[in-house]
């Protein structure tokens, strides 16, 4: 091997520096270890380089579209070129909006007040419940969880061929799964949606951390994703793509911002003008932090070589894949089969233990943190666990003692920030708790498995 050849696979086997990534954590068997965050599709650390940049603008905050002041003006500054920063990310077209949220279910629920009327929405149940439960004032179709790609197509196309009346429909899609990881073909569903007169909306919460999105390819209306996923801190989110319906509908929030003239009227109500832009929906102060953060975030990603990122979080899928697969105990759950490609997110079930109990052991025993249950995707864990759909759960784990029958499931999910020995440590504790079962004793506290003091 040359030494141009060695150099580049060593950068291609280093993980972004991320918060947290030397935190110590005690062990219930006693000592301690540095924790391993496998928990990314739920929320991914943010990146050093974006706490790095806030508390580099801190001292400069400043009110946004408000002020008059050199910080404020330094701020707005800051804000629109934030937005413009993301729209370069994911490859809007010229006339396209990117409107700033609180995550991708803000998002989506903006979005479905932005109807038009008498609009349809087409939506698979394998949807993460931000995309599959904001459609409550449309006329809904759910339709089945597909076993192939090719079927996830043609069955969309069944169903907007099928629609009656013919008027304005919206499908709304994931990029990639919460639960599975895998990856669905947005480029032939919107072209499907397209050719049936409809639109699309793709929830890229899990796709866009993990993988270049690029709307203008994909040819999708409009994109969703939060910040908090995208190695970013809570409370921002995103909404890009189409203008038009979003122009036309009234704003999702009411207030500052969202108006460019308010005026009383003779009888003593209020005349208001709306802004068309993105400031439409964006009422109140915003969250220039947030905003700023996800930026930093789309930057460092680029930076870095976003290829290259989705090269080496593939040897680390490949690297637990075939680690769970010399354990006849683990079952990975999989809607379009094992080769399948996916992203770094793989969610599975252990023959003979509690899924609560297996993670509550992981953390506990080995410093390890994922996550159980059904992941705010209940009808698609239901339905690749082939239990009855109409059975009860929450978003964490039910209740269920060590060593009884759970309807849940173990996610073990990485990103740009996991070092190669965070997954290494993960399959040998797999190996090893199914080999040997825990070391400690467990009970069942307000639903959670935890360590027996």
């Amino acid at each position: 091997m040359s030494v141009s050849t060695a150099a580049a696979d060593q950068t291609l086997c280093t993980p972004l520096p991320v918060l947290g990534r030397d935190v110590l954590v005690p062990l219930v068997t006693g000592g301690e270890v540095t924790y391993a965050a496998l928990d990314y599709a739920a929320s991914a650390p943010a990146l050093q380089r974006v706490w790095d940049d806030v508390a580099a603008y801190a001292p400069y905050y400043g009110s946004v579209h408000r002020g008059a002041g050199y910080l404020s003006q330094l701020s707005t500054d800051l804000f629109e070129n934030s937005r413009a920063t993301v729209a370069e990310f994911l490859g809007c077209r010229e006339s396209d909006q990117v409107v700033f949220t609180r995550s991708t279910t803000d998002s989506l629920n903006l979005l479905a007040a932005a109807l038009p009327d008498d609009c349809q929405v087409f939506v698979f149940e394998t949807e993460h419940h931000a995309s599959l439960l904001p459609w409550r004032d449309a006329r809904v179709t759910y339709l089945n969880a597909p076993r192939t790609a090719d079927e996830a197509v043609a069955t969309l196309e069944r169903a907007l061929a099928d629609r009656d009346p013919y008027g304005p429909a919206l499908v709304c899609v994931t990029g990639a799964s919460n639960v599975t990881g895998e990856l669905w073909p947005v480029k032939e569903l919107a072209a499907a949606a397209h050719a049936h007169g409809a639109r699309i909306v793709l929830d890229a919460a899990q796709l866009a951390p993990h993988h270049p999105l690029n709307i203008a390819e994909l040819d999708v209306d409009w994109v969703a994703f939060s910040g908090h996923k995208l190695y970013a801190p809570f409370g921002s989110g995103v909404l890009a793509g189409r203008a038009d319906w979003l122009q036309s509908a009234e704003p999702y929030l009411a207030g500052g911002g969202a108006s460019r003239k308010v005026a009383r009227r003779d009888d003593g109500g209020v005349d208001v003008d709306w802004h068309t832009t993105a400031a439409r929906h964006e009422a109140g102060s915003p969250n220039v932090i947030g905003v700023y953060s996800i930026a930093s975030a789309c930057k460092a990603l680029t930076e870095a070589g976003f290829d290259s990122l989705v090269e080496r979080e593939q040897q680390l899928v490949t690297k637990v894949l075939d680690g769970l697969a010399d354990v006849d105990a683990v079952k990975v759950l999989s809607l379009f089969g094992d080769q399948a490609p996916r992203v770094g997110v793989i969610s599975f079930v252990v023959e003979g233990w509690n899924s609560s109990h297996f993670a509550a052991a992981l953390s506990a025993e080995y410093g390890i943190g994922v996550r159980d249950g059904l992941f705010c995707a209940h009808p698609l864990v239901r339905t690749l666990l082939g239990s009855d759909p109409q059975t009860q759960g929450e978003c964490g784990a039910p209740e269920a003692a060590p060593g009884e029958k759970s309807l849940n499931a173990i996610r073990v999910s990485f990103g740009a920030g996991t070092p190669d020995e965070h997954v290494e440590r993960f399959v040998r504790a797999v190996k090893e708790l199914v080999q040997d079962g825990a070391k400690w004793n467990y009970r069942t506290e307000e639903g959670r498995c935890v360590p027996a003091v």
